[in-house]
């Protein structure tokens, strides 16, 4: 028991990011973080440590964050109206100046795992190591699929 809260305290704000990356609402992250962490507790002894345990939580919570679109699937998942969260970054303070619409159809057609590594950067605010770690790449390919995303959505934007 006192495993799964060390691992709570030290990684239940990485694993909300990533399901806010995810989801783009603050309720649904934080409802599936609690999930995640209570599946990780019931399954902890599947945990074998062959990756970083924060690895294992966020795949654990994009387990769920299928579970809950599958659940969801006739509501509408993102509200394009709602402001990108995020920091005082470059890139997302250029996206944030464009169309949201446009920016949102752009992102969505993108192809996995382009959009996922969008997501996480823009609105999870994971670093390009955090979002390699999580996807079981490197940092290298985290920021070289980020860029290639960056310019497909610019080619869609402009066209």
């Amino acid at each position: 028991m006192q495993e799964i809260e060390r691992a709570y305290t030290q990684h239940a704000q990485e694993v909300y990011r990533y399901l806010l990356s995810l989801s783009h609402n603050e309720d649904v992250a934080e409802e599936l973080t609690q999930e995640t962490f209570f599946r990780a507790m019931r399954t902890m002894k599947n945990y074998d440590g062959t990756c970083k345990l924060s690895v294992w939580l966020c795949q654990v919570a994009k387990h769920i964050w299928y579970q809950w679109l599958a659940k969801h699937s006739r509501q509408k998942q993102v509200e394009l109206t709602e402001e990108i969260p995020g920091g005082d970054s470059p890139e997302i303070a250029t996206m944030q100046r464009m169309d949201k619409l446009a920016l949102y159809q752009a992102i969505h057609v993108l192809p996995e795992p382009m959009r996922e590594v969008v997501h996480m950067r823009l609105t999870g605010e994971f670093s390009f190591r955090e979002i390699g770690e999580i996807l079981g790449k490197n940092e290298n390919w985290a920021r070289t699929t980020f860029y290639r995303a960056k310019q497909k959505i610019m080619e869609q934007m402009e066209g």
